[in-house]
């Protein structure tokens, strides 16, 4: 299948002195001709690796991924089990630390430059020790989700301790991957999925 017969543009008009302008001539015959550069291969390189399937197929060797965020990891693309998604996160931390902050400022009534303090130290300890133990914090409980190991055990002390101290530093939780695991979840070996 050529490109020509789709009416697609080989490149963009502005690369087009670099790249393509063969493809260009010899597609659109009544079009101006950009630049002066000679005719290249380009559109052939392009319209070979469209037959072979995909530009990853064609790099790699290797077939595509399914394109879901889990699909490496064996989880279904939705439903129980599935990935939780951005929106359920953000919002369980935001419950989570509203909730903390509530009990900073009912129990430990500290001064007010220092209540962010306590809420973090609090939510801290709340996130470890639930997360440990059974997974759910009470906003991921309320938004139904769940963190899970990837063997399939609890979570644990151990790995509960070093997924909440990444937690709290906030950018390795921030640098996600294409299963929407940060380094948080990657270094634990857990994944936050739906319940």
């Amino acid at each position: 299948m050529r490109l020509a017969s789709r009416r697609f543009l080989s490149v963009s008009p502005m690369f087009q002195p670099r790249y393509g302008a063969d493809c260009q001539t010899a597609a659109f015959p009544d079009r101006p001709r950009f630049g002066s550069a000679p005719p290249t291969r380009y559109c052939d390189g392009v319209t070979e690796q469209h037959q072979a399937g995909s530009l990853h197929t064609a790099d790699s060797g290797a077939p595509a991924r399914p394109g879901y965020p889990g699909a490496d990891l064996g989880r279904p693309a939705t439903g129980h089990g599935a990935i939780a998604g951005s929106g359920r996160r953000i919002g369980a931390i935001f419950i989570d630390w509203i909730l903390c902050t509530f009990i900073v400022l009912a129990l430990i009534r500290p001064s007010r430059a220092s209540v962010e303090y306590w809420t973090l130290l609090v939510f801290g300890v709340q996130d470890y020790v639930l997360t440990a133990l059974t997974g759910f914090t009470i906003g991921k409980r309320l938004l139904q989700i769940r963190v899970v190991r990837l063997d399939g055990k609890l979570v644990g002390l151990g790995w509960g301790l070093l997924r909440t101290v990444l937690l709290l530093l906030a950018v390795p939780a921030l640098l996600v991957n294409r299963d929407l695991r940060g380094l948080h979840d990657r270094a634990a070996n857990t994944a936050v999925v739906r319940h």
